[in-house]
């Protein structure tokens, strides 16, 4: 096994994560084959399981110990004594991608005994390269990123998602959206949760929150907001529990109310309705 060396499992992941986005720029607007997996509206295409061979290959060519967590493979050499287990998207943003919405990217993060310590994460449309390694800083294009200053979540930009399943469950994030629009500059929902993140470490986004997410969807983006200076926990403000499929990250300054809104959020049930315009 390679000696635990940020810098080279770093170096590791961004090679993976740069020929795997290779694979998306080539197949751009040539998708043949869309299927949906699960609940409608989740989506895999074959550029998806051609960019998670490329992964699979460099990651297991240079690391055959560790353990993978891949969105369309699964577990690999799953071993609970192992510390170090990758989380993997492939093609994050696949319903953007098979629209032709240049709004997708590749990451790869790498869990050391649970805790995000690697990540990168590559959009090949803007050509963005986001990197990030536990105490080393987070980078743009191998430039310094932060994450922005806004201290009011009034004068904030934020971004969320909405889980496959909103269809079947009340608690779909609506109301949240709903409401957060009002309380700020404006709330997006772009659709590639890594990306999302990438964007809260680099300023574009003041916070993002989201339910229904993967460990593969925001391994990379935690570690990059964090190396940036920003927060990443649960909802609460409790340390986030990457099983619980819930997310919130944000620049710090404006995390305690986007916390304490999310949580207050009333349901859409209970909103006034406007009778008169």
């Amino acid at each position: 096994m390679i000696q635990p060396n940020p810098q080279t499992f770093l170096d590791i992941a961004t090679t993976a994560a740069l020929t795997a986005g290779a694979v998306l720029e080539k197949h751009w607007g040539n998708i043949t084959d869309i299927q949906e997996k699960g609940s409608g509206g989740d989506l895999v295409t074959e550029v998806d399981k051609a960019s998670e061979a490329v992964l699979l290959e460099v990651l297991q060519r240079h690391l055959p110990d560790h353990a993978i967590l891949a969105e369309e493979s699964g577990q690999i050499n799953p071993d609970e004594s192992n510390p170090y287990l990758w989380a993997i998207d492939p093609l994050d943003g696949t319903t953007n991608y098979a629209h032709g919405f240049p709004v997708a990217c590749v990451s790869v993060g790498l869990l050391i005994h649970g805790k995000p310590e690697v990540g990168v994460i590559y959009n090949p449309f803007y050509q963005e390269l986001y990197q990030a390694a536990k105490g080393r800083g987070a980078t743009l294009n191998q430039r310094p990123i932060q994450v922005s200053q806004t201290a009011q979540l009034s004068q904030s930009l934020l971004a969320t998602g909405f889980a496959y399943d909103r269809r079947e469950t009340p608690d779909n994030n609506y109301a949240e959206f709903c409401y957060l629009t009002h309380q700020t500059q404006g709330v997006r929902r772009a659709g590639a949760a890594a990306l999302d993140l990438a964007a809260v470490a680099c300023g574009r986004y003041d916070g993002y929150w989201e339910r229904g997410i993967k460990p593969w969807d925001v391994v990379a983006g935690i570690i990059i907001v964090e190396e940036a200076g920003g927060k990443v926990t649960a909802y609460d403000g409790s340390p986030l529990d990457l099983k619980s499929g819930r997310i919130l990250a944000t620049n710090g300054a404006v995390h305690k109310s986007l916390s304490q809104t999310l949580q207050n959020t009333p349901p859409l049930s209970q909103w006034p309705l406007k009778t008169s315009f």
